[in-house]
């Protein structure tokens, strides 16, 4: 990952609105949410969530796609997998010992 996409997408996750409705799509990762489901536990109006939605859409962290009259949102898994190995690929000068907590919070519910 190029460090211009992951300050693009680190910003995009700089506001609060924005940050708590990706942590509710990964919370929902595979099915994604619709927009109206979105809209609704944002508590803002449609076209105020869409400007944020937008915003996560343009960094690459969301992804949206049509089933039947709904569109869905979803977490792009592979560039948000992308973010956290450039935020963790030098971690730790290489020693893995030390990154194992890391690891194991991040795989533990």
């Amino acid at each position: 990952m190029e460090t211009e996409s992951a300050l693009s997408m680190l910003a995009a996750l700089a506001h609060p609105t924005r940050l708590a409705t990706f942590r509710l799509l990964v919370q929902h990762e595979p099915q994604g949410l619709s927009t109206g489901q979105l809209v609704e536990a944002s508590g803002l109006t449609q076209s105020t969530f869409s400007t944020h939605l937008a915003v996560l859409a343009k960094a690459g962290l969301v992804i949206s796609e049509k089933r039947g009259r709904y569109q869905i949102q979803r977490v792009s898994i592979d560039d948000f997998r992308g973010l956290m190995l450039f935020l963790a690929k030098d971690c730790c000068q290489g020693r893995s010992d030390l990154c194992e907590p890391l690891l194991a919070e991040l795989t533990c519910r």
